[in-house]
């Protein structure tokens, strides 16, 4: 019988004491995708401790992201929010109905939740910057940020809100 995957990584884990604090050094969270590709702190050249970092599919923010993201302020002290999804995306052009109408079919129970799925990827990450800077539990939405981070060719590229932009000047 094959050893599983969890047991052969948890033989081999170590981690040594950080002598880093819960808070980030630079204030920062940042909202992110699940995606294997991705190692946040590389892509944005930081290090352990700098940033809270909240993953999950699509990086979508959704409420438990809202929650991360509140924690994160009043409790853990950050100021300001990057939200970053990428190309190649399992999400994109995902059909949340249909993806539903299949794990109740496979499962006999319909999911309580919305994977989250989009058609256009910068309107994602417009309508991801628009929710955090529109949710009343932040206490700090004014520095909140989108980003692409392209996994077929590399870069990263701001995404800008532009309804909020015009309201800001």
């Amino acid at each position: 019988m094959e050893t599983p995957i969890v047991d052969q990584i948890l033989r081999r884990a170590a981690h040594a004491p950080t002598g880093l604090t819960s808070s980030p050094s630079l204030r920062l969270a940042i909202v992110t995708c699940m995606d294997a590709r991705i190692d946040p702190l590389a892509v944005f050249g930081l290090a352990p401790g700098d940033a809270h970092v909240i993953r999950n599919a699509g990086g979508r923010v959704g409420p438990q992201a809202l929650r991360s993201l509140a924690l994160s302020q009043r409790v853990l002290g950050t100021r300001e929010v990057l939200i970053a999804q990428h190309t190649g995306c399992g999400l994109h052009g995902l059909d949340d109905q249909e993806l539903a109408a299949a794990i109740a079919r496979e499962t006999g129970a319909r999911p309580q939740w919305t994977a989250g799925g989009f058609d256009d990827l910068e309107e994602s990450v417009r309508a991801a910057i628009r929710t955090a800077r529109t949710a009343p539990e932040l206490i700090h939405r004014d520095r909140v940020r989108g980003a692409i981070i392209d996994l077929e060719r590399g870069g990263v590229r701001e995404v800008v809100e532009q309804a909020w932009e015009k309201i800001r000047r």
